[in-house]
């Protein structure tokens, strides 16, 4: 866990834990990835989330998200990933050769249920890449394989 500041507040500082910032995703993987949120949010009801976020987890992932390129929400750790699907997207941004954040989910059960709400997606891993949900794991590796994601990567180190 990265210590707390008070330029950047780490979710956990909050009863929570985070970090990243923003840019428009090709618009044609936000329309999917925004379609099959709404899609599995709809089946789900709400995912399982809650929907009484607390403001300052609502303030402490905003903030994180926003201060930080490229955050990645997950199971388990960058070196010990605790799911098949959070270790797959550590190493598509490991072979992306960028710098970014992981929050382990599980060690916060506020913070777990906290980001389905947030993000309207209800699983994990998740990746924001400039500020905004840029998609699960399928979404993250679909767009490595066509090139897109190093496009958007791009654009959001060089903002």
């Amino acid at each position: 866990m990265m210590p707390a500041t008070a330029a950047r507040m780490h979710p956990r500082s909050a009863g929570l834990t985070l970090r990243v910032r923003s840019h428009a995703s090709r618009p044609a993987l936000r329309v999917r990835a925004q379609q099959q949120q709404q899609e599995q949010f709809d089946c789900a009801g709400n995912g399982g989330a809650s929907t009484d976020m607390r403001p300052e987890l609502k303030e402490a992932i905003t903030t994180f998200v926003q201060e930080n390129k490229v955050v990645l929400f997950m199971k388990g750790t960058r070196d010990m990933p605790r799911c098949g699907f959070s270790k797959t997207v550590v190493t598509v941004l490991n072979n992306c050769s960028v710098p970014y954040e992981t929050v382990d989910v599980l060690a916060d059960d506020m913070l777990r249920t906290g980001m389905k709400e947030f993000s309207q997606w209800p699983t994990f891993p998740q990746l924001y890449v400039a500020g905004e949900f840029y998609g699960g794991c399928d979404i993250t590796v679909e767009a490595y394989h066509n090139g897109e994601l190093a496009e958007d990567l791009e654009v959001a180190f060089n903002e």
